[in-house]
């Protein structure tokens, strides 16, 4: 059961991160397990007045390029993914490809996030080449995952650093946060023993930022992870972007359970638009060297969206002009661009497009 926090605690949690300061780990689970949803819905939404004054509300236009569903990890989360030996399998060709970056730029399209399942046959050198075939396009790359990126090392038998070395050379623009998961390796384990590990994560994270990449951050929530793990998860994060400044935002959103192999074995109750609004304000407290949180309507619907601009999100992320992964586990919300500034501007803010970096787009 919730216990009420007390005035003074309040008061001086409040009072710190009013004034731009840094919540310890005890403060989070202090909030988590005791503040009251309009306590946490107050200070998300100041934190996001604070660092975006102008009220301005961002979105990206793009297409969520998924380029083969043939994947080896066989994580326990994920509709999405066929076995090697799946006949229903599918890798996209070139020309495929070509298409969906043609259709994504006439709709205003700026960039193409493209991640894939962990293929056992393709070498290194063809993700080089797909690279190269879709910058002559002159659309932004954001691509390849954590886990993509580790495969491609352990294929090739080449360092991480090496691996973006040569796929940044090759035309990548900026790696999306996918793969995250929870940065724990006892729910790693649990749900994708294959995968990269958590300090893997953040090696190639790291190493991006190093190289002058910018990345995004995501953490899905809401399985077999416990609030500590999620608090291990921002701290891992937080720390690294001290380290850093790489990340541009950070997108929380719950688990989606219909269709996975983990509800077969594990019970799991679905995460109430309640419990994602606590979610989000807390990682917008926790995150205090974040600039940007992104709401997740691809999971929550418009209207939960609409309300996340209250509880610390200053981003509506994208227009995803494709979406596959989410859609396999039995959830279809789909927006268009009119549709986003539409309900952007119904909760009171002015809408914006952006590009990866949070430039925008004029």
């Amino acid at each position: 059961m919730q216990m009420k926090m007390k005035m003074q605690q309040w008061q001086e949690i409040a009072e710190r991160v009013l004034g731009g300061g840094r919540i310890t780990d005890d403060e989070f689970l202090l909030l988590a397990n005791s503040a009251d949803l309009y306590q946490l819905a107050f200070l998300g939404d100041q934190i996001r007045q604070r660092l975006h004054p102008e009220g301005r509300v961002t979105y990206v236009i793009d297409r969520n390029i998924n380029y083969t569903d043939i994947c080896i990890s066989a994580c326990q989360f994920c509709a999405f993914f066929k076995a090697p030996d799946d006949s229903s399998g599918y890798l996209l060709s070139f020309d495929e490809l070509a298409e969906k970056i043609r259709e994504t730029q006439e709709l205003g399209g700026t960039q193409i996030l493209l991640q894939g399942g962990l293929h056992p046959d393709k070498p290194l050198e063809y993700y080089e080449e797909m690279l190269c075939f879709m910058k002559k396009t002159g659309i932004h790359v954001h691509g390849f995952s954590p886990p993509e990126i580790c495969h491609f090392a352990e294929l090739s038998g080449l360092p991480i650093r090496e691996v973006l070395k040569r796929l940044m050379a090759a035309g990548l623009d900026s790696i999306p946060g996918g793969g995250a998961e929870i940065l724990s390796d006892r729910v790693r384990k649990l749900m994708a023993p294959r995968k990269c590990s958590a300090d893997q994560w953040i090696e190639v994270m790291e190493e991006s930022h190093l190289l002058g990449m910018r990345t995004t951050a995501t953490m899905m929530f809401g399985h077999v992870e416990t609030l500590e793990e999620r608090l291990e998860h921002l701290r891992r994060l937080r720390e690294l972007q001290d380290r850093t400044a790489g990340f541009t935002a950070f997108i929380p959103w719950p688990f989606q359970p219909d269709h996975t192999a983990l509800i077969a074995h594990t019970p799991i109750t679905k995460t109430s638009g309640m419990e994602y609004l606590r979610m989000l304000a807390l990682s917008r407290i926790y995150l205090d060297n974040f600039d940007n949180v992104q709401a997740s309507w691809v999971t929550q619907g418009p209207k939960i969206a609409q309300l996340s601009l209250f509880f610390g999100a200053n981003d509506f992320g994208s227009t995803m002009i494709e979406e596959n992964v989410v859609a396999a586990a039995g959830v279809s919300f789909r927006l268009t661009e009119q549709e986003i500034r539409q309900l952007v501007q119904e909760a009171g803010f002015a809408p914006h497009q952006r590009l990866m970096d949070y430039t925008l787009v004029y």
